[in-house]
């Protein structure tokens, strides 16, 4: 399934650090804003704990991440961004997480949530996926269903005005197994921009290149059994 992204309603990313969407689906986020959708973010935690720099403190570098992060968003045209405050390294898929995103879900009230991939644990043999990725991604997922769509579940927030949502559509990033590609040809640059946004991640060691040439020959091989120069893949799932 390639390229149908043209749909309707809003989009809730929820990823567990900044600097996540930017490198796994911007390109799509920014096709979604150009058409003229709302796309909001939930973020686990504020990345405290994301540099090899010991002497920085996780206060400051929290600070310096969601700052990154909002200047990504303006890049994006993303409209809010909802900061949980975990604590980085060691998110846990808890109830407590699963009440505060479904939360978020009422709130937002999206057609579409975008996540991350529970189940990827490696990728090839060059890659582990930081278990804070899959601790956001089983939490969302249980969010969307069944806890933000049943009246029961959370009284709490029912009783604060927060009614019940059904989630219409999935894109679940960083998988292994994708069966939906969206060609981001058209906002590859955009993606880049807002990627150069987070510049205490890609400027403090961790990328021996330019992120452009990083991020397009990743793009490419993504797009690789598509007919698509560049290209971010999602299991997708429409929820009944």
């Amino acid at each position: 399934m390639a390229d149908e992204v043209m749909q309707h309603g809003s989009v809730l990313v929820v990823m567990a650090h900044p600097d996540d969407a930017e490198f796994m689906c911007a390109g799509t986020i920014a096709r979604w804003t150009q058409e003229g959708r709302r796309v909001d973010y939930v973020l686990c935690t504020s990345g405290d704990k994301g540099t090899s720099d010991p002497t920085v403190s996780p206060t400051v570098l929290a600070d310096i991440r969601m700052r990154e992060q909002r200047a990504a968003c303006d890049v994006l045209g993303v409209s809010e961004i909802a900061f949980l405050g975990h604590e980085d390294g060691i998110l846990e898929p808890t109830l407590e997480l699963r009440r505060e995103i479904v939360r978020e879900i009422r709130r937002f009230r999206p057609s579409i949530v975008v996540c991350q991939d529970p189940t990827t644990r490696w990728t090839a043999q060059q890659y582990l996926n930081h278990p804070d990725h899959r601790a956001a991604g089983s939490a969302t997922l249980d969010s969307v269903y069944p806890s933000a769509r049943d009246p029961l579940v959370f009284p709490d927030l029912l009783a604060a005005g927060l009614e019940p949502h059904k989630v219409e559509e999935l894109f679940i990033g960083g998988t292994s197994s994708p069966d939906k590609w969206v060609d981001i040809g058209p906002t590859i640059d955009v993606k880049v921009e807002a990627l150069r946004r987070h510049d205490s991640q890609i400027n403090n060691g961790q990328r021996d290149r330019d992120i452009s040439e990083f991020i397009c020959e990743r793009a490419r091989a993504v797009a690789e059994s598509q007919s698509m120069e560049f290209a971010e893949a999602f299991k997708y799932m429409r929820l009944r």
